[in-house]
């Protein structure tokens, strides 16, 4: 019998193994795929403040209206669930 945990052992880390370099890309990729998303984001919020004071809106509102439409794009904020733990 430990023949074969040891058999299924070394399965295991010749499959992690394989999967390694197929991660690396993906990694990358996905870090830069966010990078710009972020970058994007960026841009908007810049737009939409500036869309805001050319109406009328007071620099502060602006900003404020600004930092909750960032809010929305920020990814990592969509996992954290630490709030939800404080309320429940």
């Amino acid at each position: 019998m430990p023949t074969r945990n040891k058999i299924g052992a070394k399965e295991g880390i010749r499959f992690a193994g394989s999967l390694v370099p197929s991660l690396i890309p993906l990694m990358l990729r996905l870090g830069k795929t966010y990078l710009r998303f972020k970058k994007d984001a960026q841009k908007a919020g810049k737009i939409f403040e500036k869309e805001l004071r050319a109406n009328g809106l007071d620099k502060n509102t602006a900003k404020a209206m600004t930092e909750e439409y960032l809010n929305t794009s920020r990814i990592l904020r969509a996992f954290d669930f630490s709030e939800m733990v404080r309320q429940g």
